[in-house]
């Protein structure tokens, strides 16, 4: 199973040869990651963060660009976990302009308690909508 989100290159996120300018890229991969929680998983970030105190920040990430993405083009981000471990999710992702590859790369996730900022278990409900994933 996977999760797809999508999104449009907007002028704010490129540069002046008109390509997204690459530390943007990590910011539209955090927002599918949070369209992920809310649609796919089911726990919305306010609701992690502000009513349960987690967070699940990203302690690891490597990429590979293939392609440039440019203004206005139409963006399909996916993320298929790929190991969900006991306080940590690796999931793969590949950004696709009209089903062509631009970029690919993989996050890992960790489960962490806000006030004490350290790792703990997924909950259940958490952990089992990243096994449905």
């Amino acid at each position: 199973m996977s999760f797809t989100a999508h999104t449009q290159v907007r002028f704010g996120q490129v540069d002046a040869a008109g390509i997204v300018f690459y530390p943007r890229f990590f910011e539209m991969l955090n927002a599918a990651v949070e369209d992920w929680f809310a649609q796919g998983i089911g726990v919305d970030f306010a609701t992690l963060h502000l009513g349960r105190g987690l967070g699940a920040p990203t302690v690891h990430l490597e990429t590979d660009f293939t392609l440039p993405c440019r203004l206005g083009e139409k963006i399909a981000i996916t993320l298929q976990v790929e190991r969900l471990g006991e306080r940590s999710a690796t999931l793969a992702f590949v950004f696709e302009v009209a089903g062509e590859a631009r970029l690919r790369g993989r996050v890992v996730l960790v489960c962490m308690a806000l006030a004490e900022a350290v790792s703990v278990p997924w909950p259940d409900d958490i952990r089992a909508g990243m096994a449905a994933a």
